[in-house]
């Protein structure tokens, strides 16, 4: 159990907090570096998103077993090759975009890869040895990799410059999928329900007709909306930081701390999710992430280290309590309600940024495009109170109850 744990957290730290998530501390010294404009930057960020959308696609149709540990190997090669590829593109913007496009276009399409298969495999490792309440650590992954890039980038400074960032950032990541790639495999599936937690799926899937229950359908809008708006700081939140002088001197900091409160953030939420249920821990993550977005509107240094903590604090327990609960709704298909959720999440991390470059271009600030993602995450939650509503009427009509009525 303890490997494939392992493996799993290490292959999260690279495809989320450096294949993903470095280009965010990188940003700003490669932004002074190349001439590339924030609509240029937004670009690069849903085209990485775009890729991460086809994959997350791809990934929903492969079946377990040796091909699902083939094309999560094949995933890891290519997330190393791409990040290491992208200090090899070291020319001004005008000159690098297109190449660069291509490597964020492959970058995204391998995290996809990495997290979707990755995760299924370890969740259904998990499931396999009764061991289901140890996911929340799987997540952990993604924050270390989000601090470890950041240490390494305020570390280095303009030592290695953002291109040999880039490059070291690579070559750590090949030695660390070496783990991954070991412990990280499918198993040859028992026949049969094996433990308690089989059984309950089981017992699902005999209870649960095909169709998708409308709370699973909020759920997946709220989804969309969370990728829309967390996004725009996970993107920019470095680069906000450093457009005012207050605060400029943190943005390194800051994302460190988001790496640093996102390590635990999985743990926490499914703390939250055991003792309020997942559809009211969903909720309030929700809502505490939209006021760590709209903090740094304040141009304070406070409210910008509190920004960091509530953003890194919530959006991977958000991921967590909905692939959690996703997984629930949907009967324990693993593979199949993961991908769908990130499909529809990678749809909203395209827009995102997208549309939040071409608003900072325009206005030459980031105030409303902050104003804007706090809102949309704040509507996911209304969405995510009216889908927890259905499913406790869901839930009584199918014990013979009414909604109002004590279980």
């Amino acid at each position: 159990m303890i490997r494939v744990l392992i493996g799993g957290i290490v292959a999260l730290a690279i495809a989320m907090g450096v294949a993903r998530f470095a280009f965010t501390p990188i940003l700003p010294a490669m932004q002074a570096a190349t001439g590339l404009g924030p609509e240029g930057a937004g670009l690069l960020a849903s085209l990485n998103y775009l890729g991460y959308l086809a994959g997350a696609v791809g990934a929903g149709l492969v079946p377990h077993g040796r091909i699902r540990t083939a094309v999560f190997r094949a995933s890891l090669l290519l997330s190393v090759g791409t990040t290491a590829a992208m200090g090899l593109v070291a020319g001004p913007a005008d000159e690098s975009m297109a190449a660069w496009s291509v490597l964020r276009v492959l970058s995204g399409l391998s995290s996809a890869g990495i997290f979707i298969l990755g995760i299924a495999i370890v969740l259904d490792a998990l499931a396999r040895m009764g061991r289901e309440t140890k996911a929340g650590w799987l997540y952990t992954g993604v924050g270390i990799g989000i601090a470890s890039s950041g240490l390494f980038v305020a570390l280095t400074g303009s030592r290695l410059g953002w291109a040999g960032d880039w490059l070291a950032l690579g070559l750590i990541c090949a030695v660390a999928s070496l783990s991954s790639w070991a412990w990280v495999a499918d198993r040859p599936e028992r026949r049969g329900p094996v433990g308690p937690a089989a059984a309950s799926a089981g017992a699902d899937r005999g209870r649960r007709p095909g169709g998708m229950p409308a709370p699973l359908v909020l759920l997946a809008v709220a989804y969309f909306l969370e990728g829309g708006g967390y996004i725009v700081s996970g993107t920019f939140l470095v680069s906000i930081l450093k457009t005012m002088p207050e605060t400029a001197a943190l943005g390194e900091v800051a994302w460190i701390l988001v790496g640093i409160a996102a390590a635990g953030s999985g743990l926490l939420w499914a703390a939250v999710g055991r003792r309020v249920g997942p559809w009211r821990g969903l909720i309030l993550a929700h809502l505490a992430q939209a006021v760590g977005i709209l903090l740094p509107v304040t141009g304070s240094p406070a409210a910008a280290v509190l920004s960091a903590i509530l953003f890194g604090g919530t959006f991977v327990g958000i991921v967590s309590l909905a692939f959690g609960l996703g997984r629930h709704l949907s009967a324990g298909a693993s593979t199949r309600v993961i991908g769908a959720l990130t499909a529809v999440y990678g749809v909203g991390q395209i827009l995102g940024p997208l549309a939040a470059g071409l608003m900072v271009a325009r206005t030459g600030s980031y105030d409303a495009v902050l104003i804007g993602a706090a809102a949309v995450v704040g509507a996911g939650a209304l969405l995510l109170a009216l889908g927890a509503r259905l499913a406790a009427e869901r839930g009584a009509a199918v014990a013979g109850l009414s909604p109002a009525s004590p279980s």
